[in-house]
């Protein structure tokens, strides 16, 4: 029996967000350089989308390149856009069998011109589908994205634009790279490591985190699936208490 059909359809989280960790630590166990763990991380990227749009999920958030990622070694950045450039070609059919609309969140500019080019290309491709969202966060850095932001609404209140006593929530929401998304139901992060590392800190406010102990590339529907009934089992109260939820 597919694995899938063990999740309540009912109560599907509609934003899932993954910090893929673990490719360089499942290379070096294996005597390989980081870059191999990398391009199978790859294989667990198309698995994840794949069983996430069969599922019916609406968003899924993955955290492809941190703005501090530059700072790893210069051939293990240029793998890794290499790998972005060569993916994105490639899953072009499966995003279109599959009818999902491609995004990307990030500084986005600061990519390598051949990167853009093909990320914005199959955006673009994808912009008339319906189905799941797809977001890669590239050169993304929670913390830039939040300065971003005030230093925009900064600006419209300098100019009469906003006023300070309407600042709300909604307003901040507007002025974000995911003004378009939901925030995060279910955040869930491989590799044992408990840590959020800067990764969409505003839209996680009332997310349920997993953590799960295994690395990136063995990541598989199992264990989509075992994420996905422990947010089901858990109850959400939003800061409310269980007898005002009942």
């Amino acid at each position: 029996m597919n694995n899938l059909l063990t999740i309540d359809k009912e109560r599907l989280p509609r934003h899932i967000a993954i910090i893929m960790d673990g490719n360089g630590r499942w290379a070096k166990e294996r005597g390989k350089l980081r870059v191999f763990g990398h391009e199978h991380g790859v294989e667990a990227v198309r698995r994840t989308v794949e069983n996430c749009a069969n599922l019916g999920i609406d968003f899924l958030t993955l955290y492809a390149f941190s703005t501090e990622n530059w700072n790893r070694p210069k051939i293990e950045v240029q793998t890794l856009m290499r790998i972005l450039v060569s993916s994105l070609r490639k899953e072009l059919p499966t995003f279109t069998d599959n009818n999902i609309k491609l995004n990307a969140i990030g500084n986005i500019e600061s990519l390598p011109g051949k990167a853009k080019r093909e990320l914005l290309e199959v955006i673009s491709k994808t912009a008339q589908n319906t189905g799941m969202t797809l977001t890669l966060a590239l050169s993304y850095g929670s913390r830039d994205e939040l300065k971003t932001a005030i230093k925009q609404i900064s600006s419209k209140v300098k100019n009469n634009i906003i006023s300070i006593e309407n600042i709300d929530d909604a307003i901040i929401n507007t002025h974000l790279y995911t003004h378009d998304m939901p925030d995060v139901d279910l955040l869930i992060r491989t590799s044992g490591e408990h840590r959020i590392s800067n990764f969409l800190l505003w839209q996680i406010a009332y997310a349920e985190l997993y953590f799960i102990d295994v690395f990136w590339p063995d990541f598989k529907e199992q264990h989509l699936v075992d994420a996905i009934i422990n947010y089901q089992n858990r109850e959400r109260r939003f800061g409310k208490t269980s007898e005002q939820l009942s």
